[in-house]
């Protein structure tokens, strides 16, 4: 590996490090459902994306919630010293990707049959936490 590829890979290797995953595989629901409640929150300070989330009348909803407070508790366990409250975390993305369709068959009119698919997705949710860079004169 040469010394460009080796210095990048160590960057984003120490970014990794301020930046805490959660990921729920192969969840029952299309994901167009789960994209328009990923947009909603994508960017937003974490406690206002639980707020929407917790009032939000949409099934998938409850999903990202709980996967939101996955990835809390995955900051939690790393930073145990530091309030939530004062930590600034941020929802910093939201992915939201197609796993497998089951294909299934229902009756059609005069013998024929039409193909349902039945969509799930993946979703990766990333949560980090804002500095603020402040230039002192």
């Amino acid at each position: 590996m040469g010394a460009r590829k080796r210095n990048k890979a160590s960057e984003l290797k120490e970014a990794k490090k301020t930046q805490y995953v959660a990921v729920l595989k192969n969840n029952p629901t299309s994901p167009r459902k789960v994209r328009l409640i990923a947009d909603m929150v994508r960017g937003m300070e974490v406690n206002r994306a639980l707020d929407v989330l917790k009032f939000s009348s949409k099934e998938a909803s409850r999903k990202v919630e709980k996967l939101l407070m996955s990835a809390i508790a995955n900051w939690q366990a790393k930073n145990e010293g530091v309030r939530l409250e004062e930590s600034n975390l941020y929802v910093k993305t939201v992915a939201v990707d197609s796993a497998r369709i089951l294909k299934r068959l229902r009756p059609a009119p005069q013998g024929r049959a039409h193909r349902i698919r039945k969509r799930s997705n993946h979703i990766t949710l990333c949560i980090d936490s804002k500095t603020v860079n402040e230039t002192v004169k």
